[in-house]
């Protein structure tokens, strides 16, 4: 089991732009598994490489309640959205904040399995959100980009805040 470390926005490395996977290979393989063992530590739904500091277009999701439907995408792309949606979102990236999010009701989404296996899925609720939040990250877009620029705002100082008293407090350690 290998733990990741999850940025944090304001991280700017949360920015960046994902690159294709050229070969799904055993090291692509092993960061599915290293992003699945981070995704559940966290107790996350999604995560996405570039969350990892990996800039390859490789998204892991769980969104089942018993964490035993593991999906994998890897360069992903929705091919089809239809209709609209607002629900919470919250994302480990921006630990503690949630807000409303307008994203497409149902998508269909063409990605690569972790064998490399072209496949198409059809979702909607829940899977649907995750999949459109991930595939954010893998162009460098968080869901609070989606607000104001004051609650953003308020939620950078917020993190930046938090980020500080935690240095303190190990450095007191």
């Amino acid at each position: 089991m290998a733990v990741l470390n999850v940025l944090h926005y304001p991280d700017e490395r949360l920015r960046t732009v994902a690159k294709p996977v050229a070969e799904v290979n055993d090291a692509i393989r092993e960061l599915v598994s290293n992003m699945f063992d981070t995704m559940y530590d966290e107790k996350g739904i999604g995560l996405a490489a570039t969350q990892v500091d990996v800039h390859l277009q490789v998204v892991v999701m769980d969104v089942s309640e018993e964490r035993n439907e593991r999906r994998v995408f890897i360069n992903p792309r929705i091919v089809e959205a239809d209709g609209k949606a607002m629900g919470d979102e919250g994302c480990l990236s921006v630990p503690g904040s949630y807000a409303e999010v307008e994203r497409a009701e149902q998508i269909k989404v063409v990605a690569l399995d972790e064998n490399g296996q072209e496949f198409t899925l059809e979702a909607d609720g829940l899977l649907a959100v995750c999949i459109q939040h991930e595939l954010d990250h893998l162009k460098g877009k968080l869901f609070i980009d989606y607000l104001s620029p004051l609650k953003r705002e308020r939620i950078r100082k917020k993190l930046e805040k938090e980020a500080r008293q935690q240095a303190r407090q190990t450095s007191n350690i």
